[in-house]
């Protein structure tokens, strides 16, 4: 593990699926309007396969890159790398530098990333005047993956302070180790603990399923399939996933702020709203707010977040979502957990990995082949 200052060497050329060198683009010769005129992308950067992003000190926004560093954005494009731990991940399969995110004070870091043996791990630093402290590293969580796909990783703090984790059912296809139904393991669930409260973590006492001796205290929401992009509503404390479907559906679901957690998303019994190869769907199954077929462009959906910035008034409130395959720029307008409206903002940002909420709540997006965009008003 490295850690450097911004005014350290620049790292060397990463061998990364769809990387690119470290560029910078003028905004003014990189727009693509919408097609109602509302907003346009406005092209900002370019980073090595970027995967996640997060709101960091001083208005800052730190932007991972899927091979172990980290980098801030900032007029002038991306700084040089402020951590890196390429030597401690691989990038094969949906492996790698998987999310980041600060605690609500800015004192600490955390990365989840898979290690070289494939193992998810999250990790946390002490930061100091807006610098990550490299020796205070700790290892928070670790699960094994059975393969290399549907990893999860995604990290974000929640509106009561502790962190969120969202892990896939393990890999392959079809849920072969029925992971996303079993409450006696991490995988396929989104995890809710307290990293402050322990070592190496505490257990939130009114987690769901603090009491059930068969079941991982972690567990905040299971039936997942690849959770691989989550977000909290600024505005409500809703709580909104994305779920990469199987082959047929990708489905994005619901929590509500004041729920006491629990949910089953219904994966591998479900997928969507439709039974997956015979499967019964459970009787506390949860179904999604919204779900879109694959007869299209679309293949993985990939989660955004619920407007709440100033600049584009007339999104205020609507959820912003894409596609890896597709890249339209996508909304729903929900009401009390029902979705009363599907609208395309006529924007395409490519095949879209991640998007990336900065501390006054405008919305940035990550492509995979390197590009980074803001979502400006037209």
């Amino acid at each position: 593990m490295k850690v450097r200052t911004r005014s350290s060497a620049i790292v060397g050329a990463l061998c990364l699926v769809a990387s690119l060198a470290l560029t910078t683009a003028s905004a003014d010769e990189s727009v693509s309007p919408g097609r109602d005129g509302s907003v346009v992308l406005t092209a900002l950067t370019t980073a090595q396969s970027p995967t996640a992003g997060a709101p960091g000190p001083d208005g800052t926004v730190w932007i991972a890159e899927r091979a172990g560093t980290v980098r801030t954005l900032g007029a002038q494009g991306l700084g040089e790398p402020v951590l890196d731990v390429s030597d401690e991940t691989t990038t094969d399969g949906e492996r790698g530098l998987l999310g980041i995110a600060f605690d609500k004070e800015f004192t600490h870091f955390y990365i989840s990333f898979t290690n070289l043996e494939g193992t998810s791990t999250v990790d946390e630093f002490a930061v100091q005047d807006g610098r990550i402290q490299p020796d205070t590293r700790r290892t928070v969580l670790t699960q094994t993956q059975p393969y290399a796909n549907h990893n999860g990783g995604d990290i974000k703090f929640g509106p009561d302070g502790y962190l969120y984790i969202a892990l896939g059912d393990g890999g392959s296809g079809g849920d072969p180790h029925k992971n996303g139904q079993n409450l006696d393991t991490l995988l396929g669930k989104l995890l809710r603990i307290d990293p402050k409260g322990g070592e190496p973590y505490a257990i939130p006492p009114d987690n769901p399923f603090v009491d059930d001796p068969n079941a991982k205290d972690e567990i905040w929401a299971y039936g997942l399939r690849n959770p691989w992009r989550f977000s909290f509503d600024e505005g409500t404390g809703d709580l909104l996933i994305g779920d990469v479907g199987q082959s047929d559906w990708e489905e994005i679901d619901w929590a509500p702020a004041d729920s006491d957690g629990g949910e089953n998303y219904g994966w591998s019994q479900m997928e969507g709203n439709h039974p997956f190869r015979g499967g019964t769907e459970p009787a506390n199954h949860v179904p999604p707010v919204h779900e879109y077929d694959r007869t299209g462009l679309g293949c993985s959906v990939t989660g955004g977040y619920v407007y709440r910035g100033d600049e584009i008034p007339d999104l205020k409130g609507r959820y912003v979502f894409s596609d890896y395959c597709d890249g339209t720029v996508r909304t729903l307008q929900l009401e009390n957990g029902k979705v009363t409206g599907v609208s395309d903002l006529g924007v395409n940002a490519g095949e879209v990995v991640s998007f990336v909420q900065s501390g006054d709540r405008e919305l940035y997006l990550l492509a995979s082949n390197g590009s980074i965009f803001r979502l400006d008003p037209a």
